[in-house]
């Protein structure tokens, strides 16, 4: 009887590790969807890929250590993956194949954070550099360099034009507002906002067009910040004061600054306009003000504190990442309420959406 038990058993625990060998291998093996929800798992250093129409999990991509941010190329096919902490790199993945590439080595600039692709190239900030930088991805050559002189550059984005690249300075309490100015010997004209979008030399180099640096005062802990749809006005969420900082663009400086009662982290407009989301670390509520009368709209209840926010570019649903519940929550933007959640590995953070063409 102990002989046929001992074999019962291990016969079960071969099927039992048959199935999850099994289901290990179906999950790495369904494809990826056209548009896909991309998630970083910071605890596990891995990239989730989501179905965002099934809410279910159909990859997991290792991208190296304490990664934080994650941006995809213009086409949909490659995810870009800062590993801050230190590091000196940016993770590459083959969205398609649900592999990884090989890594941006940044060199002496240390601690990737903020990343943004626009104009077929990928923007970044090193805080250990204190500068934002841009790789070429048709080169494999970082072609833009230009420091901030703040501490802590954190977050980045950059204009539709092209012609100008915002950057949070966490420590410093600023914004830095770079914008391209007059070209600067033959050739010049070439630089993010050239002819296509392509860029050209470096930065005060010969043939390059020369640069104009603002660093705009805003308050404590600026970090997540989002430019409105019509270019004209900057949000800064500042964490450490407890505000929200309101730029008005083309006149470079603060314009209001609004409580929001919030240990504000991440902050999101939504595509039309017209409401902006606030991510709080302190609390369970996502705030929601409305973008025209600089109001509190509405507080969406989650189940846990937010970091990571990001909205879907047909404007039907946010998601925010819920670190301590491991899991994004997702939300309907016609109701403003929870619509579902995708459970997560330990640590989820940065978001991105995926879109192939």
């Amino acid at each position: 009887m102990k002989a046929r038990s001992l074999l019962s058993l291990v016969c079960t625990s071969c099927i039992c590790l048959s199935f999850l060998c099994f289901g290990a291998a179906a999950l790495q093996a369904a494809d990826t969807p056209a548009s896909a929800l991309l998630v970083l798992e910071k605890e596990q250093n891995t990239l989730v890929i989501v179905d965002p129409a099934r809410l279910t999990i159909v990859a997991r991509v290792p991208v190296g250590n304490d990664p934080h941010e994650v941006a995809v190329s213009d086409d949909g096919k490659t995810a870009y993956i800062s590993n801050y902490g230190g590091g000196t790199t940016i993770a590459v993945v083959d969205l398609t194949t649900q592999k990884p590439l090989a890594p941006i080595d940044l060199g002496a600039l240390r601690a990737p954070h903020g990343l943004v692709f626009a104009g077929g190239k990928l923007y970044f900030t090193a805080e250990g550099a204190k500068v934002v930088g841009r790789y070429d991805p048709s080169t494999q050559k970082i072609d833009w360099v230009m420091g901030t002189g703040q501490n802590r550059t954190h977050m980045v984005v950059v204009s539709k034009d092209l012609k100008t690249v915002f950057t949070s300075n966490v420590s410093s309490a600023t914004v830095s507002v770079i914008e391209q100015g007059a070209a600067q010997g033959p050739g010049a004209g070439r630089g993010p906002g050239g002819p296509g979008g392509r860029g050209g030399p470096l930065p005060g180099g010969r043939g390059g067009p020369d640069w104009n640096i603002t660093n705009i005062p805003v308050g404590r802990g600026s970090e997540g910040f989002d430019l409105s749809p019509d270019g004209k006005e900057l949000w800064v969420a500042n964490a450490q004061d407890s505000t929200i900082s309101i730029i008005d663009v083309a006149a470079r400086k603060v314009v209001q600054t609004i409580p929001s009662t919030t240990s504000a982290n991440r902050l999101k407009i939504t595509p039309d306009g017209k409401f902006v989301f606030v991510s709080d670390l302190s609390g369970s509520d996502l705030l929601v003000l409305d973008a025209a009368t600089r109001k509190e709209h509405k507080r969406i209840a989650l189940p846990a504190s937010s970091e990571g926010l990001l909205m879907a570019p047909d404007g039907s649903h946010a998601y925010t990442t819920l670190n301590s519940r491991d899991a994004v929550a997702v939300i309907d933007l016609k109701t403003m309420t929870v619509a579902g959640e995708v459970k997560t590995g330990r640590g989820p953070d940065g978001l991105a959406w995926a879109a192939r063409k």
